[in-house]
């Protein structure tokens, strides 16, 4: 079979899940990728906040290509070293948790509500409107977005309290609630930071409940915002936090990390992963987070900083808001057609709704690269 690769579709015999994609990407390099016909674009999106630390960075790459030339897959009835390590490294930076090794957000979604149905007994679910947590059954079920879950009931029995609204939140429990699931940040529902004031409050209510606290840290975690979890800087510490899309630098990999003060949930049988903690991808996941130190943390809380500060001057703009490197700016008018403009331009762009522009590029980003993308959006949104 014959495929011709250029930035035109490639006319692969693929679902249609997706939207007719405007670019065919070949290469990627720190924060710039390079479509099939040599465009350069500087990327603001990073795979939908994936490349953590850019493409092709050597840390993840090097740990990657060594465990390649060592093992590739052993299954979870046996233990891997990288799998072992990654494992203590998230415990330590948890404060304590014990994690189970998965393939994606979704799954790692799936995980925590499996997890906390077995441990409290109880399969009712509060989330928060606009929330975004998976497009698999059990995800679906706990996403606060109707638009994705139409065509899908029934679901399973959770209630949507809006965001940072905490007399919603209390009006939505009741005794059949047995997980609270937040997104520190709500990513693609409008990147709508959570206050600090409504997670203690859901933290006070999972307890009132004898409910298990999950965050969805698979987009806030591992850096992002400027801490490694998001949590950390809101001073509410959850029983359970899923981890994905930034962990192994755009290898496959999700996480549940279970608290060691969480309520006991699952024993052998319960639930597993055939391919969850492949060796490779957590060998890449264990240097990514030996570089997220101290150091880059700082250049992140920075960086996001600067582009918030900068985003904030830009005509169009009504409102900047999020936290380290993932910005939404809320926009006086469609963010698509601004994604659009932006890739002809050269930039690498997100939305988080209709009207909401999100930046989450590489934690690796420098001043120089903020302050071009700002050039590009100004012109942009002239």
């Amino acid at each position: 079979m014959n495929l011709s690769v250029g930035n035109s579709l490639l006319q692969a015999p693929l679902l249609p899940t997706y939207p007719p994609a405007k670019a065919t990407f070949v290469e990627g390099d720190g924060v710039h990728l390079v479509d099939a016909d040599g465009r350069r674009y500087l990327d603001f999106a990073a795979g939908i906040a994936v490349v953590s630390l850019g493409h092709r960075h050597p840390a993840p790459l090097a740990a990657a290509h060594a465990q390649l030339d060592r093992l590739w897959h052993a299954s979870n009835l046996y233990t891997t070293e990288p799998a072992a390590e990654l494992a203590a490294v998230l415990s330590a930076r948890f404060g304590g948790a014990q994690a189970f090794f998965c393939n994606s957000g979704a799954e790692a979604v799936e995980a925590a509500v499996k997890y906390a149905r077995k441990a409290t007994g109880k399969p009712g679910v509060i989330a928060v409107e606009g929330s975004f947590h998976g497009r698999t059954l059990g995800a679906l079920a706990v996403t606060g977005q109707p638009a994705k879950r139409a065509g899908f009931d029934p679901l399973g029995p959770a209630r949507f309290a809006g965001p940072n609204d905490v007399r919603a939140l209390h009006a939505a429990a009741g005794d059949d609630v047995g997980l609270v699931m937040l997104e520190p940040v709500l990513g693609e529902g409008g990147v709508i930071p959570l206050q600090p004031s409504f997670l203690a409050a859901a933290a006070d209510l999972a307890r009132e409940l004898g409910a298990i606290l999950a965050f969805d840290e698979i987009q806030t975690g591992v850096g992002r915002t400027g801490t490694f979890f998001a949590w950390e800087q809101a001073g509410v510490k959850p029983q359970l936090v899923t981890l994905a899309k930034g962990l192994a630098n755009g290898l496959p990999i999700g996480c549940l990390l279970v608290s060691d003060e969480a309520p006991r949930g699952f024993v052998p049988g319960d639930h597993g992963s055939t391919f969850g903690g492949n060796p490779v991808a957590c060998a890449a996941a264990c240097a990514v987070c030996a570089t997220v130190d101290d150091d880059l943390l700082a250049a992140v809380r920075e960086n996001g900083e600067r582009l918030a500060a900068g985003l904030a001057t830009l005509p169009g703009v009504i409102e900047v808001r999020g936290a380290g490197l993932l910005v939404g700016a809320v926009l006086d008018r469609p963010a698509q057609p601004v994604v659009d403009a932006a890739l002809d331009a050269g930039l690498v762009t997100l939305v988080a709704g209709a009207n909401v522009l999100r930046l989450a590029p590489p934690l690796v980003v420098g001043a120089d690269d903020v302050d071009l993308a700002l050039r590009i959006l100004t012109e942009v949104l002239a």
